[in-house]
């Protein structure tokens, strides 16, 4: 499917206060999503090519989200009104766009405005972009007739199984083959908005002295295991209390595990492997004096190590370096070591909705031997008795669980008590992840 290329001019008529301003930077994410694109890069550009202000970039960022997780049905929706598929990719997108927030406001969440309003705003979104003008009569038409008829095209549209979970076929098969009890609560929890959990820091503070910073500041929150606080609504995190120097970071309870199952201690030589953004090294920073190497190939990301390390006022080598490779390695092992590998991040999409709509099912088997040949190139630069984590952000076993089983004995790796396999639930401060520990034997 085609999509508004990158050089399309964001020209429009539109005030930035306008939910049709809104709606119009959305439909831009929403067609480079469909080319290929992820959203936060989408979103990027968008913010910057449409000038939208900090208002107009919140509500973009809301309805391009929104809309990613409810995809498969509005495409469908889209199909069962036309006969042809409307033209350009922007068009698409801008209908997807609208007929989430009206299904939304049909469903469990009102919306703040009548939906004729958003039918008009969205008719004048497309009028004032030059090359939609001429395609404001079907906008409306289309619109209005989804008012007069949702509940018969709603029942109809999810009789078809990507409409009806908001995912890929394939992918909707293969959670059900995989988890054939949960397989309906893991889809339903990735169509769920996350929570906003966060991370204290221990070197800093207490959970308790932070939960009253909150509360002073009139916000809520609920401590849930160790130094893991979840938001009782989320904010941009600028606005939390001590964000800017550096007591709280945020970072999801399952990934918050890694630092405590590492179980560093002062002194230590540790290795985080694949480090962007440099959470796990951060939190494994604020729980012991370790002399921490993290490496990441992407050199674009290594800036967000970089920026997290200052912020907490945290000190720790950062290098440009390839996993499966040992041409930044100096020779002298490892205590520990996180091997938090690439995947195809199907654990945490309901904190990035684009993922199932990015992925192919081949990618599966193509980063479950990515993060094989990792394992074993990493696994040399531990010491004997040394311990190394496995950790993945997948729900399939085929990159987690047999993964772990295969390495565990190509490498006579002593296997130790982990959680396994965590499952996202929508009512939990829980993503997918899965972690494995292995220690290597004084001899082999």
């Amino acid at each position: 499917m085609s999509a508004t290329p990158r050089s399309t001019p964001f020209r429009s008529t539109l005030q930035q206060h306008t939910l049709g301003f809104c709606l119009l930077g959305a439909a831009h994410t929403i067609a480079q999503l469909e080319a290929g694109r992820s959203l936060p890069r989408s979103l990027a550009e968008v913010f910057s090519q449409m000038k939208a202000g900090a208002q107009a970039s919140g509500a973009m960022q809301d309805i391009a989200y929104r809309t990613a997780r409810q995809l498969g049905l509005v495409r469908e929706l889209l199909r069962k009104m036309t006969a042809h598929k409307p033209e350009p990719a922007l068009l698409r997108a801008l209908l997807y766009c609208a007929l989430t927030l009206l299904v939304k406001n049909t469903e469990e969440m009102r919306l703040p405005y009548e939906p004729f309003t958003l039918v008009n705003q969205c008719v004048n979104a497309a009028a004032s972009t030059p090359f939609l003008a001429n395609t404001r009569n079907l906008v409306n038409a289309i619109l209005r007739r989804f008012l007069r008829e949702q509940t018969s095209l709603i029942l109809s549209a999810t009789k078809n199984t990507e409409a009806m979970w908001n995912y890929p076929v394939w992918w909707v098969n293969d959670v059900r083959h995989a988890y054939p009890q949960d397989w309906q609560t893991i889809l339903q929890a990735g169509n769920s908005p996350p929570p906003l959990v966060i991370r204290v820091n221990a070197r800093k503070t207490t959970t308790e002295n932070y939960l009253a910073r909150l509360r002073e500041a009139g916000m809520g929150g609920t401590h849930s295991e160790k130094m893991a606080i979840t938001l009782a609504s989320p904010v941009p995190v600028t606005q939390l209390p001590g964000w800017q120097e550096g007591l709280i970071s945020v970072q999801d309870a399952s990934a918050q595990l890694a630092a405590y199952l590492l179980d560093v201690s002062d002194g230590m030589s540790v290795l985080d492997a694949c480090a962007a953004p440099g959470g796990k090294s951060c939190h494994i920073l604020e729980t012991a004096n370790v002399n921490l190497l993290a490496i990441d190939s992407d050199a674009d990301r290594l800036a967000y190590i970089h920026d997290n390390l200052q912020r907490l006022q945290l000190q720790a080598t950062v290098r440009q370096g390839d996993a499966t490779r040992k041409d930044w390695w100096d020779g002298r092992l490892f205590d520990r070591i996180l091997a938090d590998v690439p995947c195809t991040a199907s654990g945490i999409v309901r904190r990035h909705p684009d993922i199932r709509w990015l992925r192919k099912k081949a990618d599966l088997s193509r980063l479950a031997t990515l993060s094989a040949q990792i394992m074993d190139n990493l696994w040399q630069m531990l010491r004997p008795g040394g311990k190394l984590l496995f950790v993945t952000c997948s729900i399939w076993p085929d990159e987690s669980e047999k993964r772990a089983v295969s390495f565990a004995t190509k490498n006579h790796a002593i296997t130790l008590p982990s959680p396994g396999q965590i499952l996202p639930a929508a009512k939990e401060a829980h993503d997918g992840l899965f972690y494995a520990l292995f220690q290597k034997p004084d001899t082999v």
